[in-house]
C-alpha cells in the first residue's frame, strides 16, 4: 500500500533508477509526473499517444534511445482521455517483452471505477514492473491509499523504502477503503458517477464535432482539445466564463491544447460550454483541426 498513485509511482521509480536515466513517458502527459521526474533528475523521453493509448512506432523509438522506464497510465489519461485497447496493448506488450531484462514498466490505474473503459494491462511484459491503482478518484481525494502489485523484487524494494519513511499507510484508511470495496452502496453509487462522467464527456465531444472542433476524451474525466494558440484560448474562454487548462502543462513536443474537465458539468451547460470553446478557438471563421 502506498500513499496515493504518485507516491506509489515515484517509490517505484525511486527503487530501480539513479538521476540521469532516461523514462519513456506520454506525450502529453499529467503535469505531476513530469514534475516528478525532474525533482528525481530523471529525463523524460515523449511518446505521442491517441485515443488507444501510446503509438507503437514512438514506444519503439523510446526503447531503442535507451529509456530504463516506461510509465503508461492504462485507461482515463490525464489530459487526453485515452484508454489502452486491446489490440494496443498486444503491441505493446510484444514490444517489452524484448526488453523484458532491462526495462522498468510502471502502470497507473488511478480512475477505476470512474473511467468509462475497460482495463488493459501491460502488466508481467518486463522483469520488473509494477501497477498502481488508487481509491482517490472514485472514492474521494483525502482517500489518499493506492495498491501496488508487481513483481517480487520492485515490491520488496518500494515496501523497504516506506520503512525508511512514513512507516506504512495509515490502518485507518486501509480499513475504510476495504469497507468502501466491499460496501454494495458505495459501489452502486460509483457506478452511477462513472455513467453519468461518460455521459457528459461523450455529450460535449459530439457537440463540439458538431460545431467543427476536434476532441479527445475517450474515458476518465477530462476533455483535450487541439487549439491554434493556448493563450488566445483560455483568455477568450476565461472572458466567456469558463475555465480551463493550458496544455502547455502537459506537452513536450505534441502541438498546442487546452484540458476541459467534466466532473461538475452540468447537462444544461454542455451547449454553451460548446459554443464558448468553439468560439475561443476559431481564428478566422475556422474551427480546430
Amino acid at each position: 500500500m502506498t500513499s496515493g498513485a504518485l507516491d506509489g509511482i515515484e517509490r517505484t521509480l525511486a527503487a530501480h533508477l539513479r538521476p540521469g536515466d532516461r523514462v519513456a513517458v506520454e506525450d502529453p502527459a499529467w503535469a505531476n509526473l513530469l514534475d516528478l521526474l525532474a525533482a528525481l533528475g530523471l529525463s523524460a523521453e515523449p511518446v505521442r499517444v491517441d485515443d488507444d493509448g501510446p503509438l507503437v512506432t514512438d514506444m519503439a523509438r523510446a526503447l531503442a534511445r535507451g529509456v530504463r522506464a516506461v510509465v503508461i497510465t492504462n485507461r482515463a489519461q490525464n489530459p487526453t482521455g485515452a484508454a489502452l485497447s486491446a489490440d494496443r496493448a498486444d503491441a505493446l506488450r510484444g514490444l517489452l517483452a524484448g526488453r523484458a531484462d532491462d526495462v522498468l514498466l510502471v502502470e497507473d490505474d488511478h480512475c477505476a471505477g470512474i473511467s468509462g473503459a475497460p482495463l488493459h494491462t501491460l502488466a508481467g511484459s518486463t522483469g520488473h514492473w509494477a501497477f498502481v491503482r488508487t481509491a482517490s478518484k472514485a472514492y474521494g481525494p483525502d482517500l489518499r491509499l493506492a495498491v501496488l502489485a508487481g513483481d517480487r523484487r520492485t515490491v520488496e524494494r518500494v515496501h523497504g523504502r516506506l520503512r525508511l519513511g512514513a512507516g506504512w499507510v495509515s490502518h485507518l484508511l486501509q480499513d475504510l477503503a476495504v469497507n468502501l470495496w466491499s460496501d454494495q452502496a458505495a459501489t452502486r453509487l460509483v457506478g452511477e458517477a462513472e455513467g453519468r462522467y461518460t455521459g457528459t464527456r461523450t455529450r460535449l465531444c459530439a457537440a463540439l464535432a458538431e460545431r467543427g472542433v476536434s476532441a479527445h476524451g475517450r474515458s476518465g474525466l477530462n476533455v483535450w482539445i487541439p487549439v491554434p494558440d493556448e493563450t488566445v484560448a483560455i483568455t477568450r474562454l476565461l472572458n466567456a466564463g469558463w475555465a480551463a487548462a493550458p496544455g502547455t502543462r502537459f506537452r513536450i513536443r505534441t502541438p498546442a491544447g487546452i484540458r476541459v474537465t467534466v466532473s461538475d458539468l452540468t447537462a444544461d451547460e454542455i451547449d454553451p460550454l460548446a459554443d464558448a470553446v468553439a468560439a475561443a478557438v476559431r481564428r478566422t471563421g475556422r474551427g480546430s483541426v
